[in-house]
């Protein structure tokens, strides 16, 4: 009996450090999936990128050592119960992000994912480039830090603006009236957050919740959703694919 149990509970030893390599191994392997393939940006701030560097790296060599050590173990070379076994529902609570990250597309957080709170009044601290910035080279964020630091709106009246996000629309617009929004992360998707630039543009029949586009024109200040503010007043709206890197950092 005592001879049957101890098999059994070799064999419960060998499959959970089987599944243990597999998994260090995949996740390891995922990880360089998405360095090389671009999505890591979907998930991070890039400045933190050389975090997911490291995790590939370490993840491949415990793996490796692990197939390394079940290897010799089935080889008869050493006991495998010499060596600490993660418990099932260790095993489980690795291998569910692997399944999800795999079964489910990566992409970039887009107008689906806003829930209705979008900033267009404030954003991050305003940094002292900001103002340097040439305002046709400021991007969505750069604006709202300038609205944020500006004590007067008509400062910026008739500033030049050149910017790329997707079109978000509430029913509460005015006419005419859309966000050209993007959202902003600082470490990764779980702390993103929705900002968008007040625009008026007389064709918005032509565009689509959820488009990028490109949008040229000047600031004016004038009313949005019972606040005054500059707004985007468009000349130009033009449709683009999804850029490279679609999050701005603050």
């Amino acid at each position: 009996m005592q001879l049957t149990h101890t098999h059994d509970n070799h064999a419960n030893e060998n499959v959970q450090g089987w599944l243990k390599t597999g998994l260090l191994l995949g996740l390891g392997l995922y990880f360089v999936y998405n360095i090389v393939s671009g999505n890591l940006t979907n998930y991070i701030n890039v400045r933190f990128a050389w975090l997911s560097y490291v995790a590939a790296v370490l993840l491949l060599l415990i793996g490796g050592y692990s197939a390394y050590h079940m290897l010799r173990h089935h080889s008869g070379g050493e006991h495998h119960h010499e060596h600490a076994q993660m418990s099932w529902g260790t095993l489980l609570v690795i291998a569910i992000p692997l399944v999800l990250g795999t079964l489910i597309p990566s992409r970039p957080l887009g107008v689906e994912a806003i829930d209705g709170n979008v900033s267009f009044t404030s954003a991050a601290t305003t940094t002292t480039t900001t103002f340097t910035i040439n305002p046709q080279d400021r991007n969505v964020l750069d604006w709202l830090r300038v609205f944020n630091a500006t004590e007067d709106y008509n400062e910026i009246n008739g500033q030049p603006a050149d910017v790329i996000g997707f079109v978000y629309v509430e029913p509460t617009f005015g006419e005419d009236q859309f966000m050209v929004a993007r959202f902003t992360i600082s470490c990764c998707v779980a702390d993103a957050s929705a900002i968008g630039l007040p625009t008026y543009w007389e064709d918005m029949e032509t565009l689509e919740q959820g488009q990028w586009v490109r949008v040229q024109g000047t600031m004016q200040v004038g009313e949005f959703r019972d606040d005054t503010l500059p707004i985007l007043q468009a000349t130009s709206v033009e449709i683009v694919e999804q850029p490279e890197h679609p999050y701005l950092y603050p």
